[in-house]
């Protein structure tokens, strides 16, 4: 009996060697086709016309008509587009070999049925234009289908290419022919379909094996979740996931010295995109008879805010300072604006000379009687937002700020970006594939950047200018109007730069094809595979 006992030990115990040995490389135990990744927050409702829902994970269902590249819009639904001479209609020929997940047919029926939904809900999306310019859907024929615009409208090709909201549901999932009360189902011609979801722990995504431009090598793709920080490093550690990535609201689950660890192990590597948005502080212009509504305080907060420490101590220098609302990358935002340098000297004359007083023995300035005293809000589930909003607390405090930083959930953040309830909040520009038309025509949106925006003294001529430069077609015109949009708002330091920030994903050692779109907001998961 003792001498079977020692064998079965012996069996046990080279069984556990060799399933350890067989987890390296970032082999976390799960199936090799299978991806999981951690999210701070679950997918929500995946219907695509409306904007609860992860766009990650909306990406991998839903498509568009044409795609957003380096090399400009490419075909994706649409294998070609013809534009009218004078821009205002839009014929597109469609691929004739597309099924929604459930069997139903793509085509220029279920092309008008989506628009028109999205368009009957109109209010929803007045924050993409061409939301306010499309005044019919024309089917010319099964697989041909015209958009009609009232006005030329230059971002119309890139705004039908965004994550949502013009992509595809299958007509079947419509409620009473509509989709703004909700859908019956999440069924769209994407490379994946949604097979499983538990609210606030787990949504498990399933290969499109009759995907239209081949089966994804990856059959099943999870998303987790959990809390930001320990809870998922330690998850990681454990192989309960085994992907991390920076999601649609610019926070990385992880801290710099996590993802570091992660890689120093050699079961994990880091990949990062190029950089695709600007990190900032976006102040409050409409706050009637508050500190933030002056010029030069928020001149004084920018040139209080030291970004070569921010870039480098807490970003481990992962991502660049910022001077401007766009890096000069970015299209018509290459234009010459001051530099407002860290200068705390300068910051302190600027409220001295607006009457922001430091009264002996008092550490926070007054002007009739008022605090220089405002709130900071940032995503609590982003531990660099947070390091730097404590940064930019003890930042302030030295010229006579008195700053409460808040965290709170993103789109408890969202939600006071568009009413108007802050003083200070972090955010992010749109990226790379979207702007500046995207970020700048949003500065006239409610649900965007309008309290922003609108206290501002030459607010009515921005918002003219921005009027006139999505319908220009002369290109100098164009480039003109962009520049004096650009500086009003520079100028106004309304929009308070921080950093140029990239997607950064934390994977598996043996998973490859890992690439990015020219979105923040989406994932080419179906190019990943473990090898």
């Amino acid at each position: 009996m003792g001498l079977i006992f020692i064998l079965i030990s012996i069996l046990v115990a080279c069984s556990e060697e060799t399933s350890n040995s067989e987890r390296k490389d970032g082999d976390t135990g799960k199936s090799e086709s299978e991806l999981i990744y951690a999210s701070a927050k679950d997918i929500n409702d995946m219907n695509p016309h409306l904007y609860t829902g992860s766009m990650p994970a909306q990406g991998m269902i839903y498509e568009s008509l044409v795609e957003n590249t380096k090399e400009g819009i490419k075909p994706l639904l649409a294998e070609s587009w013809e534009v009218s001479e004078d821009g205002k209609v839009y014929t597109f020929f469609l691929r004739e070999d597309v099924t929604f997940h459930d069997g139903e047919p793509f085509n220029a029926e279920a092309v008008k049925n989506n628009i028109e939904a999205v368009q009957h809900n109109a209010e929803k999306h007045a924050w993409i234009k061409l939301s306010t310019k499309i005044e019919s859907v024309n089917v010319v024929d099964e697989y041909t289908v015209e958009l009609v615009l009232s006005e030329a409208y230059y971002p119309t090709l890139v705004e039908l290419s965004m994550t949502r909201p013009y992509v595809f549901i299958s007509p079947k999932d419509f409620k009473n022919g509509e989709t703004k009360d909700g859908v019956s189902g999440y069924n769209g011609t994407g490379p994946y379909k949604l097979a499983d979801h538990k609210i606030d722990e787990f949504a498990t995504f399933t290969a499109n094996e009759d995907y239209w431009n081949g089966p994804p090598k990856t059959k099943k793709i999870s998303s987790k979740v959990l809390p930001a920080g320990e809870t998922t490093f330690l998850a990681l550690q454990k192989g309960e996931v085994n992907f991390v990535f920076t999601d649609d609201r610019g926070a990385d689950s992880l801290n710099v010295e996590a993802m570091n660890q992660l890689v120093d192990s050699g079961d994990y590597q880091l990949v990062r995109s190029e950089p695709m948005n600007t990190k900032m502080i976006v102040a409050n212009s409409s706050k009637a008879d508050h500190p933030i509504s002056e010029t030069a305080v928020r001149e004084a907060i920018w040139y209080s805010i030291d970004r070569e420490t921010i870039s480098k101590d807490i970003f481990n220098g992962t991502e660049s300072v910022a001077h401007t609302l766009f890096s000069p990358n970015v299209n018509y935002a290459d234009v010459d604006l001051e530099k407002r340098d860290y200068d705390v000297e300068k910051a302190k004359d600027i409220l001295e000379q607006n009457g922001w007083k430091l009264e002996t023995g008092e550490e926070v300035r007054t002007k009739d009687g008022k605090q220089l005293a405002m709130k900071l809000y940032y995503d609590s589930n982003s531990s660099s937002q947070k390091t730097q909003a404590e940064f930019i607390q003890a930042s302030l405090k030295e010229i006579g700020f008195l700053l409460e930083i808040i965290g709170e959930e993103s789109t408890s953040v969202a939600n006071r970006r568009s009413t108007g309830d802050y003083d200070l909040l972090f955010n992010q520009t749109w990226g790379l594939a979207y702007d500046p038309q995207s970020t700048i025509a949003a500065f006239t949106t409610e649900s965007s950047y309008l309290h922003t925006t609108k206290g501002i003294e030459r607010a009515d001529e921005l918002y003219n200018k921005i009027e006139q430069v999505m319908v220009s077609t002369d290109e100098e015109t164009r480039k003109a109007l962009y520049a004096d949009i650009l500086k009003i708002v520079h100028d106004e330091a309304v929009f308070i730069p921080i950093s140029n920030g990239s997607v950064t994903i934390v994977a598996p050692k043996n998973l490859h094809g890992i690439s990015f779109k020219q979105t923040q907001f989406e994932l080419p998961f179906e190019l990943m595979s473990f090898k």
